[in-house]
Protein backbone atom coordinates (compact mmCIF):
# COMPACT_ATOMS: atom_id res chain seq x y z
CA UNK A 1 0.00 0.00 0.00
CA UNK A 2 1.25 3.12 -1.31
CA UNK A 3 0.49 6.89 0.57
CA UNK A 4 -0.06 9.18 -2.47
CA UNK A 5 2.86 12.13 -1.86
CA UNK A 6 1.34 15.31 -1.39
CA UNK A 7 2.19 17.82 -4.31
CA UNK A 8 4.03 21.05 -3.16
CA UNK A 9 2.20 24.20 -3.48
CA UNK A 10 3.07 25.73 -6.70
CA UNK A 11 3.87 29.37 -6.42
CA UNK A 12 2.05 31.16 -9.01
CA UNK A 13 4.22 33.91 -11.32
CA UNK A 14 3.11 37.08 -11.45
CA UNK A 15 1.59 37.89 -14.87
CA UNK A 16 3.79 40.14 -16.76
CA UNK A 17 2.89 43.00 -19.16
CA UNK A 18 5.90 42.50 -21.52
CA UNK A 19 4.58 44.90 -23.97
CA UNK A 20 4.30 47.96 -21.63
CA UNK A 21 8.68 47.61 -21.66
CA UNK A 22 8.93 47.75 -25.38
CA UNK A 23 6.39 50.28 -25.89
CA UNK A 24 7.02 52.77 -23.07
CA UNK A 25 10.04 54.29 -21.06
CA UNK A 26 8.91 52.86 -17.51
CA UNK A 27 9.52 55.18 -14.13
CA UNK A 28 8.38 55.18 -11.14
CA UNK A 29 6.45 52.20 -9.50
CA UNK A 30 3.16 51.78 -7.17
CA UNK A 31 1.73 48.54 -5.85
CA UNK A 32 -1.85 48.99 -5.65
CA UNK A 33 -4.43 46.77 -4.49
CA UNK A 34 -7.07 45.82 -7.13
CA UNK A 35 -11.05 45.54 -6.33
CA UNK A 36 -12.33 42.37 -8.12
CA UNK A 37 -15.11 39.66 -7.56
CA UNK A 38 -14.87 35.89 -6.82
CA UNK A 39 -14.94 35.10 -10.72
CA UNK A 40 -12.47 37.66 -11.63
CA UNK A 41 -10.27 36.78 -8.13
CA UNK A 42 -10.37 32.78 -9.80
CA UNK A 43 -9.26 34.32 -13.00
CA UNK A 44 -6.64 36.32 -11.27
CA UNK A 45 -5.04 32.89 -10.08
CA UNK A 46 -5.13 30.19 -12.54
CA UNK A 47 -3.67 33.32 -14.96
CA UNK A 48 -6.28 33.69 -17.00
CA UNK A 49 -5.39 37.57 -17.39
CA UNK A 50 -3.85 39.89 -20.47
CA UNK A 51 -2.68 43.35 -19.77
CA UNK A 52 -1.77 44.04 -23.15
CA UNK A 53 -3.63 47.12 -24.59
CA UNK A 54 -4.31 47.86 -20.38
CA UNK A 55 -4.15 51.23 -19.22
CA UNK A 56 -4.94 52.96 -16.26
CA UNK A 57 -7.19 56.29 -15.95
CA UNK A 58 -8.38 58.64 -12.93
CA UNK A 59 -12.20 59.07 -12.90
CA UNK A 60 -13.49 61.38 -9.81
CA UNK A 61 -10.35 60.89 -7.86
CA UNK A 62 -9.96 57.11 -8.14
CA UNK A 63 -7.85 55.16 -10.47
CA UNK A 64 -9.23 52.88 -12.90
CA UNK A 65 -7.74 49.96 -14.86
CA UNK A 66 -9.29 49.87 -18.29
CA UNK A 67 -9.05 47.11 -21.33
CA UNK A 68 -7.37 44.22 -18.97
CA UNK A 69 -8.48 40.91 -20.20
CA UNK A 70 -10.29 38.64 -17.61
CA UNK A 71 -11.18 35.21 -18.90
CA UNK A 72 -13.55 34.50 -16.77
CA UNK A 73 -15.68 30.72 -16.10
CA UNK A 74 -19.21 29.93 -16.98
CA UNK A 75 -21.07 27.70 -14.69
CA UNK A 76 -23.96 26.69 -17.45
CA UNK A 77 -25.00 22.87 -17.44
CA UNK A 78 -23.45 21.10 -19.96
CA UNK A 79 -20.46 23.58 -20.87
CA UNK A 80 -17.17 22.01 -18.84
CA UNK A 81 -14.43 24.64 -19.29
CA UNK A 82 -16.20 27.16 -21.23
CA UNK A 83 -14.84 30.73 -20.62
CA UNK A 84 -15.97 34.41 -21.45
CA UNK A 85 -14.07 37.33 -21.94
CA UNK A 86 -13.97 40.45 -19.50
CA UNK A 87 -12.60 44.24 -19.94
CA UNK A 88 -14.46 46.19 -17.93
CA UNK A 89 -12.57 48.45 -15.73
CA UNK A 90 -11.76 47.81 -12.14
CA UNK A 91 -11.15 50.22 -9.45
CA UNK A 92 -7.53 50.46 -8.35
CA UNK A 93 -7.33 50.75 -4.23
CA UNK A 94 -4.28 53.48 -3.75
CA UNK A 95 -3.82 56.35 -1.58
CA UNK A 96 -4.59 59.91 -1.93
CA UNK A 97 -1.33 61.42 -1.63
CA UNK A 98 -0.25 58.29 -4.37
CA UNK A 99 -2.88 59.56 -6.99
CA UNK A 100 -2.37 62.93 -6.71
CA UNK A 101 1.71 62.63 -7.38
CA UNK A 102 0.20 60.47 -10.37
CA UNK A 103 -2.14 62.73 -11.76
CA UNK A 104 1.11 65.71 -11.45
CA UNK A 105 3.09 63.69 -13.63
CA UNK A 106 0.78 62.54 -16.52
CA UNK A 107 -0.19 65.75 -16.69
CA UNK A 108 3.37 66.18 -18.15
CA UNK A 109 2.87 63.60 -20.84
CA UNK A 110 3.38 60.36 -18.70
CA UNK A 111 0.69 57.40 -19.14
CA UNK A 112 0.12 55.08 -16.12
CA UNK A 113 0.43 51.92 -17.29
CA UNK A 114 0.18 47.92 -15.46
CA UNK A 115 3.33 46.20 -15.33
CA UNK A 116 2.60 42.92 -13.25
CA UNK A 117 -0.35 41.33 -11.68
CA UNK A 118 0.70 39.73 -8.22
CA UNK A 119 -1.20 36.76 -7.21
CA UNK A 120 1.23 35.30 -4.86
CA UNK A 121 0.12 36.54 -1.06
CA UNK A 122 -3.56 35.90 0.20
CA UNK A 123 -4.17 39.70 -1.72
CA UNK A 124 -4.45 40.27 -5.56
CA UNK A 125 -1.67 43.26 -6.31
CA UNK A 126 -0.80 45.53 -9.66
CA UNK A 127 2.08 47.06 -10.09
CA UNK A 128 1.39 50.24 -11.83
CA UNK A 129 4.41 52.46 -13.47
CA UNK A 130 4.79 55.69 -14.99
CA UNK A 131 5.67 55.35 -18.75
CA UNK A 132 6.70 57.57 -21.64
CA UNK A 133 5.63 56.55 -24.82
CA UNK A 134 8.66 55.31 -26.99
CA UNK A 135 9.15 56.59 -30.67
CA UNK A 136 9.32 53.96 -32.90
CA UNK A 137 13.39 54.62 -33.89
CA UNK A 138 13.63 53.98 -30.33
CA UNK A 139 11.57 51.00 -30.63
CA UNK A 140 14.52 49.67 -33.23
CA UNK A 141 16.84 50.67 -31.16
CA UNK A 142 15.41 48.48 -28.47
CA UNK A 143 15.51 45.66 -30.75
CA UNK A 144 19.11 45.96 -32.09
CA UNK A 145 20.34 46.23 -28.26
CA UNK A 146 18.86 42.93 -27.86
CA UNK A 147 19.80 41.27 -30.68
CA UNK A 148 23.70 42.28 -29.73
CA UNK A 149 23.30 41.07 -26.13
CA UNK A 150 21.94 37.71 -27.38
CA UNK A 151 24.65 37.26 -29.52
CA UNK A 152 27.35 37.81 -26.83
CA UNK A 153 25.55 35.74 -25.03
CA UNK A 154 25.59 32.91 -27.58
CA UNK A 155 29.81 33.83 -28.15
CA UNK A 156 30.01 33.47 -23.73
CA UNK A 157 28.57 30.08 -24.26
Amino acid sequence: MSAKQPSKPRTPSPIVNRRAKFDYVLGDEIVAGIALTGPETRAARDGHIQLRGAYVSNKGGELWLNNASFSLKINERGQAGSRTVDTAPRKLLVRRAQIAQLEAQRKNGMTIVPTKFLTAGRYIKIVIALGKGKKNYDKRETIKRRDIDREHQRMMK
